[in-house]
């Protein structure tokens, strides 16, 4: 959802109309939030273990696309633009049978199921990452959308926020909402007795219990700040010196920032994207990649360690990563959108 939020702030300080149309995951409460007219479509997505579930799936798939038509209609859409989620493939249908201009977003260095079916469909695909397979007109590489804001925030206010000193330098360590269990607990066992600098933890809500728990028997060190979740987490981004994370699509997030990366590709992500993304900003000179069976707490430290005892190595990687983030993508491709409109509309 972040890069489709950042593309429709973009398209609505253009003075276009923004709605959506979405699922019951994240983007009913995100979307609402940041103000737009959402549509919520009965959405589920296929278990391809188990024959029952992905039936009842392609049912509701087939009535959210004739919902979808409805929608569109209602709201005189013009153009269309797919994020990537399965909630996309129906909305594309509906939009194409209706011969309204397709463009699709992907954020990850693989086209996911509802955007390669979607892709024939469309007039342009915007890449985050390139893709060997995909080449013509139709893909631009224009990176990963973002949200104004986080690639420049207020340090001063966010490390007021957090707790953090002006002359402190700070590891932000994030796995998504969910957080990432492995790199919870290196990241614990790694700092939660002592540091070379504060850590800024966002473990996600399913492992903070325990988290806290055991930061608690260690009498909450100062220099340790656990949180579920923060938002928005440009404040983050703008507190840290260092990052160690998972690499989704939010690696760019984390380029744009310009700060230093230890990624820890998740193995069991659809198509092994996670690596494919930690290889394309450690080739770009922006991140130290390891994987997932070589982590815990001592090769993290060992990692932190060496970048931060390394200050014209980590200022060599921050421009590195500026350079690969392409911060302008969510304006380029409002640009690309508004141009599919029909002309003489608006």
């Amino acid at each position: 959802m972040v890069p489709a939020l950042a593309v429709a702030e973009a398209l609505a300080d253009s003075g276009a109309h923004v709605e959506f149309i979405g699922g019951e995951r994240a983007e009913a409460e995100l979307v609402p939030a940041a103000g737009y007219p959402f549509h919520r479509l009965a959405m589920a997505g296929i278990d391809r273990r188990n024959p029952l579930r992905a039936a009842r799936a392609a049912m509701l798939a087939l009535r959210a696309t004739a919902s979808a038509r409805g929608i569109l209609r209602r709201v005189r859409a013009e153009v269309v633009m797919g994020g990537g989620g399965y909630v996309a493939g129906p909305v594309g249908l509906a939009a194409r049978s209706l011969d309204l201009p397709l463009a699709l977003t992907e954020a990850d260095s693989h086209l996911g199921v509802a955007n390669r079916l979607l892709a024939p469909l469309a007039s342009r695909v915007f890449l985050a990452f390139p893709l060997e397979d995909r080449a013509g007109d139709k893909y631009q590489v224009v990176g990963r959308p973002i949200p104004s804001g986080t690639a420049a925030g207020d340090r001063v206010s966010a490390r007021r926020r957090f707790g953090i000193a002006a002359g402190e330098r700070c590891l932000l360590v994030f796995g998504g909402s969910l957080g990432a269990k492995r790199l919870n607990r290196a990241t614990i066992d790694a700092f939660g007795d002592a540091a070379p600098c504060a850590v800024l933890h966002a473990c996600g809500r399913r492992d903070h219990p325990d988290l806290a728990g055991r930061l608690a028997q260690k009498g909450d060190p100062p220099h340790y700040h656990l949180h579920p979740y923060i938002e928005p987490f440009a404040d983050a981004l703008a507190a840290a010196d260092l990052v160690a994370g998972r690499a989704g699509g939010s690696v760019l997030e984390v380029a744009a920032a310009g700060l230093p990366a230890i990624l820890v590709p998740y193995p069991h992500a659809t198509g092994d994207h996670q690596s494919a993304n930690a290889r394309y900003m450690a080739q770009a000179g922006a991140a130290v990649v390891v994987p997932d069976s070589g982590l815990d707490g001592a090769r993290l430290h060992l990692e932190v360690s060496g970048l931060l005892g390394s200050p014209a190595r980590m200022r060599a990687m921050a421009d590195a990563a500026r350079a690969a983030a392409r911060p302008d993508a969510a304006q380029r491709i409002a640009r690309e959108v508004l141009a599919l409109a029909p002309k003489g509309s608006g």
